[in-house]
């Protein structure tokens, strides 16, 4: 039995499949353009079908969080590197993973962690290969390039039991960009951050194989990858209403969506109530930074290509939306009785799905099927 939208519970997570493979072709061939690897981060998608599309059986891919780590490895990934500052209580952890991924990557800031990584390298038999975080102007996490602590870290990282794997940055800042031409310039901040920590290694008589960035806006605009050896975007799989506001895609191109009831009509408030809210869609407000009125997510029929004109998500509770019109124009009851279907873009679609177990896969969206069938459904991982 062929199973609809129409058939789904709600809230239930919709991914476009077509969307999604237009999305990871881009994203390739600007890889193969600019010379580097493509090392996708998996905390947007969390998904192994998802990985296998953009990269093949084994990998290589960017976690954030030891959950995913073991999720993929259990699934064949063996290339993985973990992009969040290590704990040196989850080294053991680490280590286990390790059996099925021997190709797992850790980072760190910090000399007491590369001492302690090292000491229970040695103590548990295993040597744990670890990236020295850069800090290229988000100001979250890393050194300064050109931080006295680079080669105490490196010395620390080349004792028994850890190797010194290169460097690594993230140039989430890119997320504030007010222009491509600003993107583009923060590309090339974030590439001479990692140039300049690479160096100074090299001099050192350091060993520095990888030179990573990553953030999708960067990979995306900017002009040479040049002395880098791999990029790191992760929403790019997806997109969502915040990339479309920096202007790195369009509303057609963003490839997962929440479906939720229509429950309740409010004449008087001038709103529909759905059945997704905070905890559904989550309660990030980012994408207005660039489009005011967007609200909580921008509202399409269950099968429509683009937004419903001026219907967004303007206030969420827990499990309740509420779905309104940007400059108070009459809400259109009639065309969306309760009961009926509609779908919201999310504003940040990493946090959007980190509440679902799955996507629910379909074929393509267009406006003239209003009720698409539903082809598969692949898992996702979450929690830590």
């Amino acid at each position: 039995m062929t199973i609809t939208l129409a058939d789904l519970p709600t809230p239930s997570l919709i991914l476009d499949r077509q969307r999604l493979l237009n999305n990871i072709a881009r994203m390739q061939a600007r890889a193969r353009d600019l010379g580097v690897i493509l090392r996708p981060h998996l905390k947007t998608a969390k998904s192994a079908k998802v990985a296998e599309l953009a990269v093949g059986k084994a990998g290589p891919l960017t976690v954030s969080t030891l959950a995913e780590a073991a999720y993929f490895a259990r699934a064949g990934f063996t290339d993985i590197t973990y992009a969040v500052p290590m704990a040196p209580a989850k080294l053991t952890q680490a280590a286990a993973i390790m059996r099925d991924a021997p190709g797992l990557k850790l980072i760190t800031d910090n000399i007491a962690v590369a001492r302690a990584v090292a000491e229970q390298g040695r103590a548990l038999g295993v040597t744990f290969a670890v990236l020295i975080k850069i800090d290229c102007g988000l100001g979250r996490a890393g050194i300064a390039p050109e931080s006295e602590l680079l080669l105490p870290l490196a010395d620390a990282l080349s004792q028994p039991g850890a190797r010194l794997a290169g460097v690594l940055t993230h140039a989430g800042h890119s997320y504030h960009a007010k222009s491509i031409a600003e993107i583009t310039r923060i590309a090339e901040e974030e590439r001479q951050a990692v140039l300049l920590a690479a160096s100074r290694l090299r001099a050192a008589g350091q060993d520095c194989a990888i030179v990573s960035v990553g953030a999708t806006p960067t990979a995306l605009f900017a002009k040479t990858l040049d002395g880098v050896t791999e990029m790191r975007p992760g929403n790019f799989v997806f997109f969502d209403l915040f990339q479309a506001g920096l202007g790195c895609c369009g509303m057609e191109d963003i490839a997962v969506s929440v479906l939720a009831s229509v429950v309740s009509h409010h004449h008087g408030r001038n709103h529909l109530l759905i059945d997704a809210g905070g905890l559904a869609l989550s309660k990030d407000t980012g994408a207005n930074e660039h489009a005011p009125g967007t609200g909580y997510g921008r509202v399409c029929q269950p099968g429509g290509e683009l937004p419903l004109p001026d219907l967004a998500v303007h206030d969420v509770h827990q499990e309740h939306g509420l779905v309104g019109t940007g400059q108070n124009e009459p809400v259109d009851f009639a065309a969306h009785p309760p009961g009926s279907r509609l779908r919201v873009l999310p504003n940040h679609v990493c946090m959007t799905g980190a509440m679902y177990e799955r996507y629910h896969v379909v074929e393509g969206g267009n406006d003239a099927a209003l009720n698409p069938a539903v082809i598969a459904e692949w898992d996702r991982v979450n929690g830590w």
